[in-house]
């Protein structure tokens, strides 16, 4: 802590100017930076409220939160929001409403005095505001309010005609593929007539069995009546041809054309009594026109048969030739109908087999296209279940946004933050006055005691704290025992002569006050000391001992104690370097030991980086001991000092390590005097 307070009290200029600097950057700040005042609203935004459920046939269905239409999740809501809140195009218009706008040249700045901050817990928007004025801030945050919902309005409106006209163009896509899918359903069925698979095959098997049976009975019909065409042929003893040709029928076309037309008939009633049974009216219709068709042929015989010879010999019943030729024709005419009938079944039955065989093929077919309608029909639900959510997902993707809390200004003013600048100045003014500290330190660093253990001497002796008040009196015992065991030090030493140079590398590193008490340890040891004052600038060892107002200009040594003499000096105003270097000071010490027998003489002088002097009396005077202060003494003055005497060939005979506590005032001053008066 000592080593601290000594670097500080070293630096105290610097330190003082940057603390003054620093509050005087402050209180200009303080005066000079505008007061803003700071405008706080909340806004709360709504949840998602869309709810579609849609039935989309074979696709299924369409829920929220299973489709593209599921409503937005919360947090991106509140960033969305935020999003808006701080677009361009919202700010700009709260900008051309601004009372202040002329003073805002670029958006963005504008924009810093807005601070939008989303509460994801709660799905709230805190808004702060700031201006230069309480109203100001009202005003931007009203503008900013009214100017937010009706952009909201702005996109939903967008949103929503942008969503319908892609429906609608979709929407139109899919019913005309709906359309199609249906007619293309249509027309297979029609030109298949499948409609229900199952239920048709069970028809067309029914129908086959049917046809089968009147097939089966036609053909025994025809067989019949070929049996008695065969009896009655016998009979008459020609042809059924030649019965026609007798009876001059083959040519008669009305006998033909009847013929042809009961062929017909029976045909017809054939297949009709397949369906209905003989009361139903289309077979009752048949079997009258049946009837009809046989008496007309009856009736066509008779006439031809007439104008022929009839033989009614023929039999023992007695019918006539006429007759039996009838019924030879008759006979033959329907054996050949029911001939050509049972064809005909063949020929149907053979052709429902044949859509029989087809049904599996046309039944795929016809599933392919069903699917296709139910697809398209899907999509087409699916579209219109979309249309119709538009106008509630709208709000889904731009919900609702209600204040929750109006727009409110402090009374107070939130910047400057007096408090904040003040705590700002003062780790200013801490941190800073460390960091110059260490830069100065850095540069010029104190004498440590790690300095003190690279320097080799050949007495090393510390001495304790001494008060300035402790040295007009007498030492208690433990002090003076230091001081004597310097002397006895010194005293050992083989010297050439017994003259001592005291000195140091600056002031205040208690150089005089080693003299001092290195003088008494001597006379405490028996021998007659000598003290003279070499510094020439302030004179220091002479005002201590209190001999400034006896003075003259004839100096001669004056008595302090017994066996202690002092050669006080009077500060010069003149060329003290020519002094020293022209043999005037040299002179003066030999003239004072003329006066009496000294065993040692002690000269204090002054520090060696104050004044070259001190190092031109190590020409006379080369045994040097050398005093430090750690805490107090610079490094680098040290060491430049050393190198100076070692430079002049002075002998280092001691290092005196000393913790004194003194007051002088700075060589710099009297170093001032003196080149001013040079």
């Amino acid at each position: 802590m000592a080593k601290i307070a000594a670097i500080a009290i070293r630096h105290w200029k610097p330190l003082i100017l940057w603390n003054i600097l620093v509050l005087g950057v402050t209180v200009a700040t303080a005066m000079f930076l505008p007061r803003v005042w700071k405008a706080t609203t909340q806004f709360t935004v709504n949840g998602a409220s869309g709810n579609l459920d849609a039935n989309l046939g074979i696709l299924g269905s369409l829920k929220n939160g299973t489709s593209n239409i599921s409503a937005t999740g919360g947090n991106s809501q509140l960033n969305m929001q935020q999003s808006i809140l701080n677009s361009d195009t919202l700010m700009e218009r709260v900008l051309a409403k601004d009372p202040e706008k002329a003073e805002f040249k670029r958006l963005v700045d504008y924009k810093k005095q807005f601070e939008v901050t989303p509460d994801e817990t709660s799905n709230i928007l805190s808004i702060s505001i700031n201006a230069s004025s309480p109203e100001l801030a009202k005003v931007r945050a009203d503008n900013l309010t009214k100017l937010f919902h009706q952009r909201l309005n702005e996109l939903r409106q967008t949103n929503r005609s942008s969503k319908r006209q892609l429906s609608k163009k979709e929407l139109d896509g899919a019913k005309k593929n709906l359309i199609l899918a249906q007619q293309a359903l249509a027309r297979f069925k029609q030109s298949t007539g499948l409609v229900d698979a199952q239920e048709q095959t069970k028809a067309i098997v029914s129908t086959i069995d049917s046809l089968t049976k009147a097939q089966l009975q036609a053909q025994s019909q025809a067989e019949y009546s070929q049996n008695r065409v065969a009896t009655l042929s016998n009979r008459l003893r020609m042809s059924p041809n030649q019965a026609i040709s007798s009876l001059s029928l083959g040519e008669n076309k009305d006998y033909q054309f009847i013929r042809a037309k009961l062929s017909e008939v029976e045909a017809d009633l054939v297949r009709q009594s397949t369906k209905y049974t003989n009361d139903h009216p289309v077979v009752k219709e048949l079997l009258q026109q049946k009837q009809a068709l046989l008496s007309q042929i009856q009736s066509q015989v008779s006439q031809t048969a007439a104008g022929s010879s009839i033989d009614t010999t023929l039999n023992s019943q007695g019918e006539g030739r006429a007759s039996l030729v009838e019924q030879l024709i008759l006979a033959e005419t329907e054996a050949k109908g029911q001939q050509r009938l049972a064809q005909q079944i063949q020929s149907q039955v053979n052709q429902l087999k044949a859509n029989l065989n087809s049904i599996p093929a046309q039944q795929e077919r016809l599933g392919e296209l069903q699917r296709s309608v139910d697809v398209a029909e899907g999509v087409y639900k699916g579209l219109v279940a979309q249309v119709q959510q538009t106008n509630i997902d709208v709000f889904d993707v731009y919900p609702n946004v209600e204040i929750l809390d109006a727009a409110r200004v402090d009374s107070k003013p939130v910047s400057p933050n007096l408090s904040l600048m003040v705590l700002n100045a003062l780790l200013a003014g801490i941190i800073g006055s460390i960091a110059l500290l260490l830069l100065l330190e850095r540069r010029n660093p104190l004498l440590s005691p790690q300095d003190l253990e690279y320097m080799k001497f050949p007495i090393v002796v510390s001495i304790p704290r001494i008060k300035n008040t402790e040295l007009k009196s007498k030492l208690d015992d433990r002090k003076v025992n230091f001081f004597q065991r310097l002397a006895s030090a010194v005293s050992l030493q083989p010297l050439n002569n017994r003259y001592l140079l005291i000195t140091s590398a600056m002031e205040g590193e208690g150089k005089t006050t080693v003299t001092l008490g290195l003088a008494r340890a001597l006379v405490d040891l028996g021998f007659r000391v000598l003290m003279v004052d070499g510094d020439f600038f302030q004179a220091e060892l002479t005002h201590k001992l209190g001999y400034t107002k006896q003075l003259n200009n004839t100096l001669t040594p004056i008595s302090i104690e017994r066996n202690l003499d002092l050669l006080p000096a009077i500060p010069q105003h003149g060329k003290i370097l020519e002094m020293i270097s022209g043999g005037r000071f040299q002179q003066a010490l030999a003239d004072a030991k003329s006066h009496g027998e000294y065993d040692y003489v002690l000269v204090d002088t002054a520090p060696v980086s104050s004044t070259t002097a001190t190092a031109l009396m190590t020409a006379q005077i080369p045994n040097v001991l050398f005093v430090v202060r750690p805490g107090m003494s610079h490094s680098s003055l040290v060491r430049d000092s050393l190198e100076q005497l070692i430079q002049h060939q002075a002998s280092i005979l001691a290092l005196v390590v000393n913790d004194v506590e003194t007051t002088v005032k700075p060589y710099t001053h009297r170093l001032h005097d003196v080149v001013i008066n040079e």
